[in-house]
């Protein structure tokens, strides 16, 4: 938390960094080209009037300082025309490689285009305006544009350095995250490996010692349970192998584990639209998704009991499941946020079971979860949807396999919701387990007799 405070107060602080030094450049940059825009204003108006000194000049007159401020402009571009609309002087105006016809047609078009603009000087050739005047036609010089130009690039400049910054900040501190919570997850799950291994051996030995007790083969179920809890710790940050199984099998597998731990008067189904599917997956973590959508349905329909419904059918793109449950269902304010980190209903609920679903399903299996249907009172449906490559009864891999592992690795690749979601689930299985307290007392009692 406070490591999310303080990326924000820095993420804050960047961007009025930003903004300040946005602002203060275009001011600046605004001031200097008004003054430079008025001082060659100033300059045209003096070579403006050097031009009407030149046109009133008699044998007379001295024209060396009017020769010298007409030959002094080599920036500004001017076009000088007469009474009548012609062109009469053009100075640095860059004409291309135009041939002369389309350069005069060029010139006229400018000076048409500054005049209208009101970037023009008129200057009577005598007081009485009866020989008539010429219009100074002048646009900004080059250094003017840039000028003008350059604050706009300065904060898209500015705005790109803030964007790396945050982006490079971010992915360090997410990189880090995902280093600890790949060290964390195979920690947990060498951990558990020991003394999972020695629950193991005693069930064996339980098994020998007491053929005929019912309680054992449900205590072996549990401590296969707990390996394949450990199974998919291990797996986070890693590239799980998908794998042609029977979508009937996974299934019943949740199932019965499922219907042995769940109230008598909650009911669960399975039934199939098409018979039997052959899919690539990785059974662990579908099951997962399968039982994480069953516990949320039991929940939602409290103690009163219900029904469970697990459909499954094909379509043209590929395999579909849906488990339908007739519990309370989702408001509908809140079926766009049901997969959302963090969202929950429940008093005690981590809001990490669907998001970790969702992200099993669609990154890992390119496939697609959603509610298909909510309705409050009457229950809730979700729909899994598994592209036709992933469902098949050849299960070929296509010819990018490589790239959709690599995709896959980024997809799987550390979460922290993904570790809290295994972290919740294994805590719940041993809190909450309703067998837990029984089988340690009948273990104790079977240690005593053992031993005696």
């Amino acid at each position: 938390m406070k490591w999310t405070d303080r990326i924000r107060q820095v993420k804050i602080v960047l961007v009025v960094i930003a903004i300040l030094m946005a602002v203060a450049s275009v001011m600046v940059s605004h001031r200097l080209t008004r003054d430079l825009e008025a001082e060659e204003r100033n300059k045209m108006g003096v070579w403006a009037e050097a031009m009407r000194s030149l046109n009133t000049a008699d044998e007379n007159t001295d024209l060396n300082l009017v020769l010298r401020v007409i030959d002094e402009n080599h920036t500004i571009p001017v076009i000088v025309l007469n009474q009548q609309g012609r062109v009469q002087t053009v100075r640095n105006v860059d004409t291309g490689r135009r041939h002369d016809a389309d350069s005069t047609a060029y010139v006229a078009q400018m000076a048409s285009r500054l005049k209208a603009g009101g970037h023009y000087i008129r200057i009577y050739l005598d007081e009485d305006h009866a020989d008539g005047y010429i219009d100074v036609c002048y646009d900004d010089s080059l250094t003017l544009k840039r000028l003008a130009v350059y604050p706009y690039i300065q904060i898209g400049a500015v705005l790109l350095f803030v964007g790396v910054a945050v982006i490079a900040l971010l992915t360090s501190k997410r990189a880090e995250q995902n280093r600890v919570w790949v060290g964390l997850s195979k920690e947990t799950a060498h951990q558990l490996g020991t003394p999972i291994s020695s629950l193991m051996a005693w069930v064996e030995i339980l098994r020998e010692n007491y053929p005929d007790d019912d309680l054992i083969p449900e205590m072996d179920k549990d401590v296969k349970r707990l390996q394949l809890i450990a199974d998919r710790f291990s797996k986070i940050g890693s590239l799980p192998e998908p794998v042609p199984v029977s979508l009937d099998t996974t299934l019943s597998h949740v199932v019965d584990y499922m219907d042995r731990r769940t109230s008598r008067r909650v009911v669960i189904s399975v039934s199939h639209t098409q018979g039997d599917q052959t899919v690539n997956l990785n059974a662990s973590l579908f099951e997962w998704v399968i039982e994480n959508l069953c516990k949320n349905a039991v929940d939602a329909m409290g103690g009163d009991g219900g029904k469970i419904t697990i459909t499954t059918g094909t379509s043209p793109k590929g395999v579909w499941i849906e488990v339908a449950d007739t519990g309370k269902g989702i408001p509908k304010k809140d079926v766009g946020n049901v997969f959302r980190p963090g969202f929950t209903t429940k008093r005690r609920g981590w809001g990490l079971g669907l998001s970790l679903a969702k992200r099993i399903v669609e990154e890992y299996h390119h496939g697609r979860i959603y509610v298909k249907s909510s309705e409050p009172g009457v229950g809730t449906v979700f729909r899994i949807e598994l592209r036709q490559c992933w469902a098949s009864h050849a299960a070929a891999r296509s010819d990018d396999a490589r790239g959709a592992h690599h995709a896959l690795c980024r997809a799987l690749l550390p979460q922290p919701a993904v570790v809290l979601g295994l972290f919740h689930y294994f805590l719940a299985f041993l809190l909450s387990h309703k067998f837990t307290f029984y089988y340690l007392c009948r273990l104790k009692r079977y240690w005593y007799e053992l031993d005696y």
